[in-house]
């Protein structure tokens, strides 16, 4: 969700301006996303490397989250939403950790859409997760399958990526889903986050029913 600091900058407003506005437009594409049967979003919310950024920025972040999650329950009963985590969870504030169990204990059985929270994750840094966990619960000396790793990421039960979608003319990996995207599509959008709506998303649903999926055949 790019461009929350360049939206504020443009409009003369701190960078935590632009992070409230990208709430809200996170909020539209939700409920765009779920309007129109998408079974499972991916929100990246805070990468592992944006421990890296001012900390009145990370700590206004970290309060965000923990004003939110829980705050928006109407939103998701409304919607039957379901909200899970993907990341370090236990490295995160204690008082975001506890945010987190509840607001997946609240809304474990809705089961309209699933809204995954990438928070403090990193892709790489996932993959060595899963391997670990393999690593723990391997019997004898088998050699490691993809399907050992797949089975072991943070939300296994999630499907592999379809669509990527970039806003704020970003066009770069990032660090996402390294896994899971391996044969997704992308789409890059040069609009700020702040601005996006539910005609953005249909707009970018669009392109991508019309690309054709190979996985690597020919079809």
């Amino acid at each position: 969700m790019d461009g929350n600091g360049r939206w504020a900058l443009n409009h003369h407003q701190p960078r935590t301006f632009g992070h409230n506005e990208g709430l809200k437009a996170a909020k539209r594409v939700v409920r765009a996303a779920a309007e129109i049967d998408i079974p499972f979003v991916t929100l990246y919310t805070f990468s592992t490397e944006n421990w890296k950024r001012a900390q009145e920025e990370v700590s206004f972040l970290m309060n965000l989250l923990i004003k939110h999650l829980r705050r928006e329950f109407d939103f998701y009963r409304e919607y039957k939403i379901r909200v899970v985590i993907s990341g370090l969870v236990e490295d995160l504030p204690l008082k975001v950790q506890e945010e987190i169990r509840e607001v997946q204990a609240d809304t474990k059985d809705f089961d309209h859409m699933t809204v995954n929270l990438a928070i403090n994750y990193g892709g790489k840094n996932e993959i060595v997760r899963s391997v670990n966990r393999w690593l723990d619960k391997r019997c004898g000396s088998e050699l490691i399958t993809e399907s050992d790793i797949a089975a072991n990421l943070d939300h296994a039960e999630i499907p592999e990526v379809d669509l990527v979608i970039r806003s704020a003319g970003e066009m770069r990996i990032s660090n996402f889903f390294i896994w899971q995207s391996a044969y997704a599509e992308y789409y890059f959008s040069s609009k700020l986050w702040p601005d996006w709506d539910a005609r953005d998303l249909l707009m970018a649903v669009k392109e991508y029913q019309d690309r054709d999926r190979k996985f690597g055949a020919i079809l």
